[in-house]
């Protein structure tokens, strides 16, 4: 079976059954924006189908080539360990390769806007609030730093000020970030989650975002995520291309 390679979008799975209907509804989007590309999605936890089923049942059917995208913001454990094991795991027959996490990306700090104007702000209220990007977090010091980074550019943007927290393994929590933003003088404090969908940790953010003016959703199935899952498909599926040429 010939082609472009197939996206495999890999999520991370969750008993909250509102993170499978957002991946769903991701990936969703994602089709109209390439039409005849062929999208497939797989759970590493929790829900199925199963990343090793859908990469089994892919060759079954004749596929050889495939990109394995990681529904992740960040490169923690699940990029550099988790997946890349389960990969290794695939058919014999299949050409997998794994493409890059989403974030960083300018499209993300659009998206995270969105969801802050969807909320109830808008551009001229920028200069006047704090942000709290808030993520899940994580024990690798990489993905920390990142998440530092993204807020100080987010943060040169015009807003005025950008303050990174986290839901779990890292500090400040979100509701100690409001209390700074508060303290620093911004008239008004906003919430921006930097996760992708529902569960336990998001709701840890919205409970830690009680004393903020304004709370964002998720970035779900925002427009300018499904673009970036584009991106980085693009950018890891020209490899593929260039070894079916030789």
């Amino acid at each position: 079976m010939h082609g472009e390679p197939v996206l495999l979008v890999i999520a991370h799975g969750s008993r909250d059954p509102r993170h499978a209907a957002t991946v769903h509804a991701l990936v969703e989007r994602v089709r109209p924006l390439r039409p005849g590309l062929r999208v497939e999605t797989g759970f590493l936890d929790f829900n199925v189908p199963s990343v090793r089923g859908v990469l089994e049942s892919l060759a079954a059917q004749g596929v050889r080539d495939v990109v394995a995208l990681p529904l992740l913001l960040t490169r923690a454990f699940h990029a550099k360990a988790d997946i890349p094991a389960v990969l290794r795991d695939a058919p014999p027959r299949l050409r997998v390769r794994q493409a890059d996490v989403l974030g960083p990306s300018r499209l993300l700090l659009s998206a995270l806007e969105r969801r802050l104007y969807e909320a109830g702000l808008s551009p001229a209220d920028k200069s006047s609030t704090g942000v709290v990007l808030a993520s899940a977090g994580s024990t690798d010091p990489e993905a920390i730093a990142v998440i530092a980074d993204i807020a100080r550019e987010w943060w040169r943007t015009g807003w005025c000020a950008v303050r990174p927290a986290f839901a779990s393994a890292a500090l400040p929590r979100t509701e100690d970030a409001v209390r700074q933003l508060r303290a620093l003088g911004c008239e008004r404090v906003a919430v921006a989650p930097y996760v992708l969908a529902p569960g336990f940790l998001p709701d840890r953010i919205a409970r830690g975002a009680a004393g903020a003016d304004v709370l964002a959703d998720v970035l779900g199935a925002a427009p300018e995520v499904a673009r970036v899952l584009l991106d980085r498909y693009d950018a890891a599926r020209a490899p593929l291309r260039a070894l079916r040429r030789a």
